[in-house]
């Protein structure tokens, strides 16, 4: 009897072992190395919430991310390989026309709302008026904060130099000059203005969107030859983005406690945050035509270029609108 369901279960034994076999084992992920072009933008959290949620996994992504100390590096770090794409200032676009490889792929980030000049809390300056020939610090020259500053400046009718810039290589050392009184205050990230405020030892003295209503202000970027040579990385990487985008813009709770924790911010400074920028964030990527117009009207006034350049030299919109 034992013999004879011995071979009766044989088959289905059989079967199950060569259904097993023919199972193929699980498609690794492909790794993509992602920069960020500073460490303390709450926009840039995107890319985590959508890390942790699992979004980039659903495109088989496998995100290796690094924070890098401005425009500068970042752009440093993309021509040496040692990131593939990532998010930068609009303003490093014009690279490529110095015969930079880098090309952006996709519009992140659009009127500056989440840049303000910041002063110390025992500063004299008490409005923008009192801002005429001051120095403030910027991390990168040649980045969007050093072109805001000139762009208030020409605002208050100073001319594109009535407030002084200085750069000084990153974040930390520009907050360092402006405490120390070194420098008058710096062009930086409104959240960290109001961590300063709460902490009680800065504040934002005035965000930069009423002076900039229209401005592709952050970038997705990669290089010519990483779009040749892997065009679907770049596509799975958009999808992933822009899916996170999504997932932000409907999910508040979720998305403050993940930057939270990645900015080292106070959750009250980061719901305000969400609050105040979550808006600025494309939905597809698109180059909206007015903001392109002064974007590149900025290369020139920053003295990055003598002529406006073509769009085809400074970007690609094979990629967009992104369609998740």
């Amino acid at each position: 009897m034992r013999l004879s369901r011995l071979f009766a279960l044989t088959p289905i034994a059989a079967l199950l072992l060569a259904s097993q076999i023919a199972v193929p084992p699980a498609q690794a992920a492909d790794k993509l190395h992602v920069g960020k072009a500073i460490n303390v933008l709450w926009i840039y959290t995107v890319v985590d919430v959508g890390i942790e949620k699992g979004i980039f996994a659903k495109y088989n992504l496998d995100l290796e991310v690094s924070v890098l100390p401005g425009d500068a590096k970042f752009q440093q770090a993309l021509i040496a390989k040692s990131i593939d794409i990532g998010l930068a200032g609009g303003t490093s676009m014009p690279l490529s026309m110095k015969g930079s490889p880098a090309i952006a792929v996709a519009a992140y980030a659009g009127a500056p709302r989440n840049f303000s000049v910041i002063i110390a809390a025992d500063s004299p300056i008490k409005t923008v008026a009192d801002l005429k020939g001051k120095v403030l610090a910027t991390a990168t020259s040649g980045s969007v904060p050093q072109w805001l500053i000139k762009r208030l400046s020409i605002s208050q009718g100073w001319g594109v130099d009535g407030i002084k810039t200085t750069t000084t290589g990153g974040f930390e050392a520009s907050l360092s000059a402006t405490l120390t009184h070194a420098v008058d205050g710096f062009m930086g990230a409104t959240e960290a203005g109001l961590q300063l405020q709460e902490e009680g030892r800065g504040k934002p003295l005035t965000n930069m969107e009423q002076y900039v209503p229209r401005l592709i202000t952050q970038v997705v970027t990669t290089r010519t030859d990483f779009v040749a040579e892997h065009p679907d990385l770049v596509d799975r990487f958009l999808k992933g983005l822009f899916a996170s985008v999504a997932y932000v813009k409907s999910h508040k709770p979720e998305s403050v406690a993940i930057a939270t924790r990645v900015l080292h911010q106070s959750p009250t400074v980061m719901d305000k945050t969400y609050d105040a920028e979550k808006s600025m964030l494309s939905d597809d990527g698109t180059f909206d035509a007015e903001s392109m117009k002064v974007l590149k009207a900025s290369f020139i006034e920053m003295g990055i270029l003598d002529k406006e350049p073509p769009d085809d030299k400074i970007l690609t919109t094979k990629f967009v609108p992104v369609k998740p």
